[in-house]
């Protein structure tokens, strides 16, 4: 092994906001703030999740390849419907593609993810 995850970080135009969504979504905790960077995570001492300010920002077209998604986050589920409920009522978009399986959504500033069982 070379190095740990410590964390992903996702480009976005309001921090404040996309931590605040996944946070919920994740069962996380705030660990640092500053003006231009937001980091969660389940304890200060393990991966986390960050949200880093761009100005300006062009988020990801989706299944489009004009503007790439880049990377994307899978949230395991026990039941897709009332996933797709909770993460709509947290200001995710779906993007109405459906498998047996999986669904994915938009987030707030539009990075797609994906809820699957």
């Amino acid at each position: 092994m070379i190095g740990e995850l410590h964390a992903v970080v996702i480009d976005c135009p309001d921090i404040e906001e996309l931590a605040t969504f996944y946070q919920e979504l994740l069962g996380m905790v705030r660990v640092s703030t500053d003006d231009d960077w937001i980091m969660i995570g389940d304890s200060p001492d393990r991966s986390r999740v960050a949200f880093q300010l761009v100005d300006p920002y062009t988020p990801p077209q989706w299944p489009g390849q004009l503007v790439p998604q880049q990377m994307h986050v899978d949230v395991r589920v026990p039941d897709l419907d009332e996933g797709e409920k909770n993460v709509i009522a947290l200001g995710a978009t779906d993007a109405a593609y459906r498998e047996d399986d999986f669904r994915v959504y938009l987030d707030p500033a539009g990075h797609p993810f994906c809820l699957v069982l």
